[in-house]
């Protein structure tokens, strides 16, 4: 819509300029003579300046447009930062929560009868009491890889 608005501003423009330069009231246009009186002239100036009119509101009209699209997208990247920003606080916050079960679960138990050497009452040889700390560990590692 700005470049339709600029053209015709242009082409109105021309017009009114050779229309000012011209120094009889006899104009050839693609080979044809015009010869308008002032009443033709008064019309093809107010004909110009509605061209030129409607240039200058096209291109107030396109700015507009444009300016809303990019408040928009602006608004819409904001947003979407927002919610980046969100996922990675929580993404953060369940790292922080696996390593603090992963620390617990590697702990040995206090307390507890060991009929084993090595502290293991549950027959495992992972060297874990709790039998899915392993299971979280690995899923932790697969979260932070992504």
């Amino acid at each position: 819509m700005i470049f339709l608005g600029l053209l015709l501003v242009l082409l109105a423009g021309a017009a009114a300029v050779v229309a000012i330069t011209e120094e009889s009231a006899r104009y050839i246009l693609f080979g044809y003579t015009f010869q308008p009186d002032h009443v033709e002239m008064f019309l093809a100036g107010a004909a110009a300046a509605a061209v030129m009119v409607l240039g200058f509101w096209l291109i107030a009209a396109g700015s507009r447009r444009s300016a809303r699209r990019r408040r928009r997208l602006a608004h819409v990247r904001a947003d979407a930062s927002d919610k980046v920003a969100r996922l990675e606080d929580e993404k953060r916050e369940l790292e922080r929560k696996l390593e603090r079960e992963h620390a617990a679960a590697s702990k040995p138990i206090a307390g507890r009868a060991d009929s084993r050497a090595d502290g293991r009452t549950d027959g495992r040889t992972d060297g874990h009491a709790d039998g899915h700390a392993d299971d979280r560990l690995v899923a932790g590692r697969e979260e932070r890889a992504r």
